[in-house]
């Protein structure tokens, strides 16, 4: 699987943006857009006008990063919200991407950043109604619920205590006391971020 190895702090810095991707660094001074709010390299603090193209484009790339999903992962999401036709297009991927295993985990305040929940379900700490699971692409449902392993507790215990826990979002259930986390319904779309423009990324994929 293809995999970004250069500093993430690079992306947040292109996009403008805090993508949180570097745990609890991101709540400090240290943070790279705290520190320079411009683009990496040469010629990052150069202003241009960009088209509609580039716009939709660096939306959805913005997107991507946030939530950390590969390319090829992004349009299949997009492609099962196109076909639903009950929600929008654009709430229902936010949504989709959302009920990832691994943002779930972050939501939770049990880990630091996506990619931290990631390496911890793939090394099997995790489990979805008492089953052991290792994907952290798995679509959580309204009811679910995510434990740890009895084993891993201290660990992830000391994770908390050694990071920033955000307030988890209302849609969700959480007890970092007892290490447990659910859906209670999809977020809405005032329960999403709001600088997120899903209307452009829509529009990227209908040229």
């Amino acid at each position: 699987m293809a995999r970004y190895t250069d500093s993430v702090c690079k992306l947040c810095r292109n996009e403008g943006t805090k993508l949180f991707l570097k745990g609890s660094r991101c709540y400090t001074t240290k943070c790279a857009i705290e520190r320079r709010r411009y683009g990496p390299g040469q010629h990052g603090q150069d202003r241009k006008k960009q088209s509609e193209y580039a716009l939709q484009l660096r939306e959805k790339q913005k997107v991507r990063r946030f939530y950390s999903v590969l390319e090829r992962q992004f349009s299949a999401y997009f492609e099962v919200a196109s076909k639903q036709k009950k929600v929008p297009t654009g709430l229902k991927l936010l949504q989709l991407l959302e009920s990832r295993f691994d943002n779930i985990l972050f939501r939770s305040g049990m880990v630091a950043s996506r990619a931290q929940g990631r390496q911890l379900i793939l090394h099997g700490h995790f489990t979805i109604n008492g089953k052991r699971v290792s994907v952290p692409s798995v679509e959580l449902k309204p009811g679910h619920v995510i434990s740890v392993q009895e084993d891993s507790k201290k660990l992830i215990k000391q994770l908390i205590e050694s990071n920033p826990s955000p307030v988890a979002p209302n849609w969700m259930s959480v007890n970092l006391e007892n290490l447990t986390a659910s859906i209670v319904n999809l977020p809405a779309r005032e329960d999403l971020d709001a600088t997120i423009k899903e209307a452009l990324i829509v529009e990227y994929y209908s040229r």
